[in-house]
């Protein structure tokens, strides 16, 4: 595949941070770094700075939905992009979202003949039913959106309970599943390091410190948290819940976090951009705390497993695939009070925390390198079978439908009167 270009869509790009764009981003570094050269195609947003990028990133028309879930949504009929594609030898569409860049994704297959895989990393039913209520709505855009997946020649998923979701919402197609990596390394940093890192925290040496890195808002399960250590509290047990992140529902967070008396031992940093300092926090924390059943691969947890942290994890959520039970991880139910048995144990046993962590970081880490490695491979049995004509594909994908999306987008922000929302 030398001198090939690899196309990675997706609605999400820095300045819009979240982990399916860190997940482009780090798609991007490591397919330039293999040798071949990646093209990031994502909305356009008025503070985008791509020049810092080593790789090409090409911009399309967008709407600001900004006031409402923080996202630019790409209008998916682009000349400018269908042009650079045209000049490119393309090998991969690789989307990684299933609405409106998968949409363009179609279009642009048409032009280079190129297959088309896309991961789902997302229970967009979810997302879905947060931003439509009507009922008959939701079920006709998860029709439409599986038509859109139905349309694609290979399916990825980032866990088996993502492909489980998939499933759910009526997919009928074959999957594989093709896990995320994180970028920081595995190992110890110095004391020193650490040290530097958290100064000025209240975080006295023998006290636990539980840390719960994300956003901040209620679906990611910061409510059993703050439920479950308000009972721990109330039994007289000293500890520190560290919060990094940031988020709409950060305010209702601290004003529940001080409502359940747990003002004093609740640190909020707001969210940490500095890998290096995110990765000393994640080596002095004693306990990583996600019980969210909304993530489908659960990023953060193999983030705290590159520092040998061990997370305490939903039983049978998305996040907990391949964590044991007190070998590599902890397991408690999706309810405030086991969460609390749990805690309340192990805050008494943090010799047990340190062992199982170190078990964390031999069975979860997967380094970016690795998991892109494994992706590349399969790029070249994609491309393959694209040769050789295995790909019954939809299409009736004609610029009709394209123009009626991107009409679609006009209509809704003129409707909405969104300010500034053509970019």
């Amino acid at each position: 595949m030398a001198d090939e270009t690899i196309c990675l869509l997706n609605d999400s790009f820095p300045p819009l941070i979240d982990g399916v764009a860190n997940t482009v981003c780090n798609y991007a570094l490591h397919i330039q770094k293999a040798g071949l050269e990646p093209i990031v195609i994502t909305p356009s947003h008025p503070k985008a700075e791509d020049s810092a990028f080593p790789y090409k990133v090409v911009r399309y028309k967008s709407v600001n939905f900004s006031k409402r879930d923080g996202y630019m949504a790409g209008v998916p009929f682009s000349p400018e992009a269908a042009r650079q594609i045209s000049e490119k030898n393309v090998s991969v569409l690789h989307s990684h979202c299933p609405i409106m860049s998968t949409v363009l994704a179609r279009a642009m297959r048409q032009i280079s003949g190129a297959p088309i895989i896309l991961t789902y990393h997302t229970k967009f039913d979810v997302d879905i039913a947060n931003v439509i209520k009507n009922p008959m709505l939701q079920s006709a855009s998860i029709k439409a959106l599986v038509s859109n997946i139905e349309a694609c020649d290979e399916v990825w998923t980032v866990s088996r309970g993502a492909g489980e979701n998939l499933r759910s919402l009526g997919y009928e197609g074959d999957y594989l599943v093709m896990p995320n990596g994180v970028d920081l390394p595995h190992g110890t940093i110095s004391t020193h390091k650490i040290n530097a890192a958290t100064a000025g925290l209240d975080l006295p040496e023998g006290v636990p410190v539980f840390l719960f890195v994300g956003r901040m808002m209620w679906y990611k399960g910061i409510r059993l948290i703050l439920d479950a250590l308000a009972k721990l509290h109330r039994d007289h047990v000293d500890f520190r819940l560290m919060m990094i992140g940031g988020g709409d529902e950060l305010p209702e967070i601290q004003n529940y976090a001080e409502e359940s008396g747990l003002g004093a031992k609740c640190i909020f940093t707001g969210p940490i951009f500095d890998r290096e300092v995110l990765r000393a926090h994640y080596q002095r924390a004693d306990l990583f705390l996600f019980p969210s059943t909304y993530d489908t691969n659960g990023l953060v947890v193999r983030e705290a497993a590159a520092g040998d942290l061990a997370s305490v994890l939903i039983r049978s959520s998305c996040a907990s695939e391949g964590v044991t039970d007190g070998v590599n991880g902890f397991l408690v139910d999706e309810n405030a009070d086991s969460l609390y048995q749990t805690l309340s144990r192990l805050a008494k046993n943090l010799d047990l925390c340190r062992e199982v962590g170190i078990g964390a970081g031999r069975d979860l880490y997967i380094s970016w390198e690795d998991s892109v490695k494994m992706a590349m491979q399969r790029y070249e049995v994609v491309v393959e079978n694209n040769k050789r004509g295995l790909y019954r594909r939809q299409t009736k994908l004609v610029e009709g439908f394209l123009k009626a999306n991107g009409e679609l987008m006009e209509a809704l922000a003129k409707i909405s009167k969104f300010k500034n929302s053509w970019r």
